[in-house]
């Protein structure tokens, strides 16, 4: 088995933040906007603040385990916390049977760093997941995708709700069970499918099964798998919440400020903070369904088509702090008043927020958590492997579409004496293309602009010729356009990356139980990149 790491640059659509961030040695604002360098072991010597109230936060999370079914391991790890270890936190959306890969990169990414921090600072360390059980966008979570031979296929549960309700909370109900039958057949009947079908029961709700699910499949390692949605872990937080009702202005001014100086030094805020907006969602009594909860003075605030005054909502966040929620900006500071974090493990688009996070926790905690980037990969199998190497194709090389691949392996499949004598024509057509339109330019601006034009057209019916003869090589040997379908199809499906697209368990139903253990082990490599990992 090998490892390769790329810079971070050979992936498409990565944000200027997000490299700064990476590279952020040489660029020291960006730097000012973190807690701590991600490409050295910094973060382990920052003071952790531990949790105020450790016994309390132990109580609460063993309840929860001991119902996610949890393994000794990680029973073990939240005695740890009550003595004073401290939390490696990452978090991830409820995904349908899971999510999309890097849900187990982040995971891996937690239980790596949490055991590198243990050895390296003689401190415990220990792994937790956050689950995103509040949000309210159902239809973002009640998918997967998994391959087949030829195409991604899209599964959904089709759950529904009458408003708008934290996702956590969701019943599966009996539809659930036909999803389990297309995903058991896709999955080819592989022994994980049995541990699903174990976990996602109509009875069960999607941020239950998701948590039962991350558990057992990390249960060696003794990841924490924790659902902050309940009373208990809100009245844990609350003091972050009071904060952000109490010093609303406040915290807005210093956003807005910081959205300023991100555009000023070229970046783009992650979050548009609106003067008005809070950074907090209140549930109807009632319906249970999720509002924004909106300022629109000092002291009164709207939610839904009802208004609070000040007092009210400091009433409710005492006798029903489940209530209260934080928004994706304020939510890193919730977490970090109840967990005692050494550090946060993101993808690039947390990352990107904590860019502005930051404000926050200056302004309410007085410190910023480290946030150190997820392990990143593509995993490779053997048959893609062998293809792969047969065509000699790198990794980049199949983020594009299945035609410009084609195309490529084409023009690679053509004889020598053909390649050489395109080579040849190209080159010399562009040099005296070249040299012709600046002696044209010499004599005449408008001359030249005519050559330049020319030139151009030219240009293109050459390249257009090779196109021809790939395309002729393509039709001659119908094996090629085959592979570049099964290339760009597993490592770019849909023209994104394999991580954010196809769902972990297609990979454990491949792979096994190893591949936590291989994960785990690469996340360990602190490739500041993107990992192609070969199974």
């Amino acid at each position: 088995m090998s490892t390769e790491c790329y810079p971070i640059s050979v992936l498409p659509h990565v944000t200027r933040l997000y490299r700064d961030y990476v590279a952020m040695d040489e660029n020291p604002t960006v730097a000012s906007w973190y807690g701590a360098n991600p490409t050295n072991d910094s973060w382990m010597r920052l003071k952790a603040v531990a949790a105020s109230k450790g016994n309390e936060l132990a109580d609460a999370l063993r309840r929860q385990s001991i119902e996610f079914q949890a393994a000794p391991q990680a029973l073990a790890n939240i005695e740890k916390l009550r003595n004073g270890a401290r939390a490696v936190v990452t978090g991830q959306q409820v995904g349908l049977f899971g999510g999309p890969l890097l849900t187990l990169l982040k995971a891996a990414t937690a239980v790596a760093r949490a055991a590198e921090a243990t050895r390296s600072a003689g401190i415990d360390h220990v792994p937790v997941f956050w689950l995103a059980t509040e949000d309210h966008d159902l239809a973002e979570v009640d998918q997967l995708s998994l391959l087949t031979k030829t195409s991604v296929e899209l599964l959904k549960a089709n759950l529904k709700t009458a408003v708008p309700v934290p996702v956590g909370g969701v019943l599966l109900g009996q539809g659930i069970t036909d999803v389990l039958e297309q995903v058991s057949e896709l999955l080819s009947w592989a022994p994980i499918t049995e541990k699903l079908r174990e976990f996602y029961t109509p009875e069960n709700t999607l941020g239950g099964a998701f948590a039962k699910l991350l558990t057992y499949l990390f249960s060696a390692h003794g990841l924490i798998v924790m659902d902050a949605a309940s009373r208990d872990f809100h009245a844990l937080g609350s003091p972050v919440l009071r904060a952000a009702l109490k010093r609303a202005e406040e915290l807005e001014t210093a956003l807005l400020a910081r959205t300023a100086e991100l555009e000023r030094d070229g970046y783009h805020a992650q979050v548009l903070v609106k003067p008005g907006a809070s950074l907090l969602f209140l549930l109807d009594e009632v319906s249970g369904e999720r509002f924004a909860l909106r300022r629109t003075s000092s002291d009164i605030w709207k939610a839904g088509g009802r208004t609070y005054s000040m007092p009210e909502l400091l009433a409710i966040l005492d006798t029903a702090p489940e209530r209260i929620s934080p928004n994706a900006l304020l939510r890193p500071v919730f977490q970090d008043v109840i967990l005692p974090t050494a550090a946060y493990i993101g993808g690039p688009a947390e990352i990107a927020y904590f860019a502005q996070s930051a404000v926050l926790y200056e302004k309410i905690l007085g410190r910023i958590t480290p946030v150190l980037p997820r392990l990143s990969a593509t995993l490779i199998e053997p048959a893609i492997g062998e293809v792969m190497a047969r065509h000699e194709v790198s990794l980049p090389d199949t983020m594009t579409t299945a035609d410009a691949l084609a195309q490529r392996l084409g023009a690679r499949a053509m004889p020598i004496a053909g390649k050489r004598k395109i080579a040849a024509v190209g080159n010399a057509l562009d040099v005296e293309l070249s040299a012709l339109t600046e002696y044209l330019s010499a004599m005449d601006e408008s001359l030249g602009r005519s050559a330049t034009v020319s030139a151009s057209k030219m240009r293109y019916q050459m390249n257009r010729l090779r196109r021809m003869a790939s395309t002729f090589e393509l039709q001659k040997e119908a094996s090629l356009r085959k592979h570049a379908d099964a290339m760009t199809l597993n490592l770019y499906p849909g023209g994104h990356l394999q991580e954010r697209v196809l769902g972990g368990v297609w990979f454990l139903a491949r792979s096994g139980d190893e591949l936590i253990e291989r994960l785990i082990e690469e996340a360990k490599n602190l490739c500041p990149g993107h990992v192609v990992v070969r199974l």
